[in-house]
């Protein structure tokens, strides 16, 4: 299995947290670091274990892959709190 599809599925399941902590602790939106930046602090960590995983040198994950993963967790971040009944709020 790729790098791509791994990290497809850890965006997946990134989005699938997010949304659930929104739902279970509607008070999370309102901390100082926003929940879309949770997100991206993750994304961060699997690229940095990627990385340092790596035996090239170059960026091992496409730059196509985070946009459609980073995407897919934003989508999932806020489907989950709707589906819930929850206002949209992302800001």
């Amino acid at each position: 299995m790729d790098i791509g599809r791994i990290f497809i599925g850890y965006a997946i399941a990134v989005g699938l947290a997010v949304g659930g902590a929104i739902v279970a602790y509607p008070q999370s939106r309102d901390f100082s670091v926003a929940p879309y930046f949770w997100v991206l602090i993750a994304f961060g960590v699997f690229e940095l274990i990627a990385f340092a995983r790596s035996k090239d040198r170059g960026p091992p994950i496409t730059g196509t892959t985070r946009i459609i993963g980073f995407a897919i967790s934003i989508g999932l971040m806020i489907a989950i709190p709707m589906a819930a009944g929850m206002p949209f709020k992302v800001f």
